[in-house]
């Protein structure tokens, strides 16, 4: 296993983990239940770990599919730098976590106050993972690339000659009809 794979099979984690670690901390947050926070802590950790070979992963991932056809070196500049800015995020919103989580357990008056800050990381986390991720998915995958009227899927095979013009299917059915 290389690190593209390495990549492409842990990116998805950060994402969905930090969305539910987000759920669980403002639902803990709000009713002040202590065991459910410190869930959300600790899933808010284990998804910072995570994110780290993620992004190191990052650059051979680049290098291997740069050269691909429809890969565009824009697309892969634009999300390796959301994936900066959601690194640093994550990796701030861990160490709130894990303060909060300390402060929890050793009932610390600021664990409320801890757990309002490690929350509102937590939301602008989930915000930057989910911009980053639509980004990297664009990369290889035009279908979901937001373009201009005009330029969707079957207007760029029209222009690459992958797909027949409007006046390829009239001589065709022309053809058909001059048979008869």
């Amino acid at each position: 296993m290389d690190s593209t794979h390495i990549h492409l099979l842990l990116n998805h984690f950060p994402i969905i983990g930090t969305l539910i670690a987000t759920i669980l901390l403002a639902w803990a947050v709000f009713r002040n239940n202590t065991s459910i926070r410190s869930a959300g802590y600790s899933l808010l950790i284990a998804m910072a770990l995570v994110a780290i070979p993620v992004y190191l992963t990052g650059e051979p991932a680049e290098e291997s599919v740069e050269d691909l056809p429809g890969v565009s070196e824009s697309h892969i500049e634009q999300h390796e730098d959301a994936a900066k800015s959601a690194l640093i995020a994550m990796e701030v919103t861990g160490v709130l976590a894990l303060a909060g989580l300390i402060a929890a357990r050793k009932g610390h008056a600021q664990s409320n106050t801890l757990g309002l800050a490690t929350l509102g990381a937590a939301v602008v986390t989930c915000a930057l993972m989910g911009y980053t991720g639509n980004l990297g998915g664009q990369i290889h995958h035009q279908e979901i690339r937001s373009t201009g009227a005009g330029t969707g899927p079957t207007e760029q095979m029209h222009e690459s000659g992958l797909a027949p013009t409007s006046s390829d299917s009239s001589k065709s059915k022309n053809a058909v009809e001059d048979d008869d």
